[in-house]
């Protein structure tokens, strides 16, 4: 994965705070899931156009918020305890929101579904049926 896949400069976007929090909210979001490993400094630095100081910073902070681990072989990988989705989980999100959007399905249905199942597979939920009695009258297309 390169700096260029998952970050983009905002218009004042060169300071390791913006990086830093971009970042930040990758983890946070599951876009990043646990171990995933995160660009170098170096080409995060020549992505956004800014010093490898300045990137390198911006992993620091991210180290000392303990979002981060790196290790000199193994490279800036998600920390364990950070990353809201272990990165199995978040890599097949993100392979299953390509398919779907390829083949055009509603993010709605994909979530009423995922739902349905979950709820399925975790006993019934009884507070919150209107989304099951939903999905059974819109079923999904094949």
């Amino acid at each position: 994965m390169t700096a260029r896949s998952i970050l983009s400069a905002d218009e004042d976007g060169s300071t390791a705070r913006d990086i830093y929090h971009q970042l930040r909210g990758l983890i946070m979001s599951g876009q990043l899931g646990a171990n995933e490993r995160l660009p170098t400094v170096r080409q995060t630095a020549t992505d956004l156009g800014v010093a490898q100081g300045t990137a390198a910073k911006a992993y620091k902070m991210l180290e000392h918020a303990g979002l981060v681990v790196s290790r000199t072989a193994a490279g800036t990988r998600v920390a364990e305890s950070a990353a809201v989705l272990p990165r199995s989980i978040a890599q097949r999100i993100r392979e299953l929101a390509d398919e779907a959007s390829a083949t055009r399905i509603e993010l709605d249905d994909v979530i009423n579904v995922l739902r349905l199942v979950w709820r399925t597979n975790s006993g019934p939920n009884r507070d919150d049926t209107r989304e099951s009695e939903q999905l059974e009258q819109n079923p999904v297309r094949e």
